[in-house]
């Protein structure tokens, strides 16, 4: 039997740190600016901007947590948290999608009148602090999706602040009331689409699916063309946390004896074709009890 581990998920300390501590300042700030202006849109967006410090919050603490050493009773540590916390965000943000939507079509039934200066001028500080905050976790998304979660929070906020600038602006050149709801419309359509990928990705991870990226074909391929294996069975590949994957497969191999040097290469092989960082393989030799009729692992003649 061979395996091989390493890779960590990254240590997002600082990003999160600074990420919660800006937009917790924001949103103090703009509650306590409704607060003074009596502006009820402004403690609406202050709540929904807590959501996200919320989201930010979780996703941080899931960072720590799959960083955690394994223990007799987690043998994995708490890697899986990734992956809970990036489902939960892209519900979260679904439901935010659902709410944007919900108030544009109420807003586009009954019109409102347009932001005033406050409101613009308050928004266009939280495209500020939003962008600033979705950049810190702009290339860490690309291989961890609990980190796309925290991006796309903060790029969906980045998002609905400038729609209520560019709205805004515009609504009071023109008197269009509609273009406000119009716009938070356009702004849902394009946060759903961002966020539906890693909601599906996040559940389809939850459920041990074959993490994206590695075609399981490819996998069966290459441990079958290994020389000296007549058969691979038993094959299973899934994400331990949203930053490592792992592998487990019975190889049947009747004659060749350098089982060692065949494992080394194998896990060595696994990592750097397929990205999977822990790989447990047994190796079997083909007899009648190693694969019972009827299993599917019936063996060919060896390959040389």
């Amino acid at each position: 039997m061979g395996h091989a581990h390493n890779h960590s998920p990254v240590d997002y300390n600082r990003a999160f740190a600074l990420g919660v501590g800006l937009n917790t300042v924001f949103v103090v700030a703009e509650a306590g600016f409704g607060v003074a202006t009596g502006s009820l849109a402004l403690l609406a967006d202050a709540g929904h901007n807590l959501s996200d410090v919320l989201g930010l919050l979780l996703a941080w603490g899931a960072n720590w947590l799959a960083r955690q050493s394994p223990t007799r009773r987690r043998t994995y540590g708490w890697r899986r948290s990734s992956i809970l916390a990036a489902l939960l965000n892209a519900m979260l943000l679904l439901v935010a999608v659902g709410g944007i939507s919900w108030e544009a079509i109420r807003r586009l039934i009954a019109p409102e009148p347009a932001p005033g200066p406050a409101v613009i001028w308050v928004a266009a500080v939280g495209i500020i602090i939003n962008s600033g905050t979705a950049l810190l976790f702009l290339r860490g998304g690309e291989r961890d999706i609990n980190i796309r979660g925290a991006f796309l929070h903060m790029a969906a906020d980045a998002a609905v602040s400038l729609g209520v600038v560019v709205a805004g602006i515009l609504m009071q050149r023109t008197g269009w009331s509609w273009l406000d709801p119009a716009t938070s419309l356009v702004i849902a359509v394009v946060i759903l689409a961002g966020t539906w990928g890693l909601f599906r990705e996040s559940l389809n991870l939850a459920l041990d699916a074959v993490p994206a990226g590695i075609d399981p074909q490819a996998v069966d391929d290459y441990l079958s063309g290994l020389p000296g294996v007549a058969a691979v069975h038993d094959l299973h590949i899934w994400a331990l946390g949203t930053t490592e994957t792992a592998l487990t497969a019975h190889l049947v191999v009747p004659n060749r004896t350098d089982h060692d040097a065949l494992l080394a290469d194998l896990s060595h092989e696994l990592h750097d074709r397929f990205g999977i960082e822990h790989a447990t393989v047994q190796i079997e030799r083909g007899t009648s009890e190693a694969c019972p009729s009827g299993t599917g692992c019936e063996i060919p003649p060896a390959r040389q």
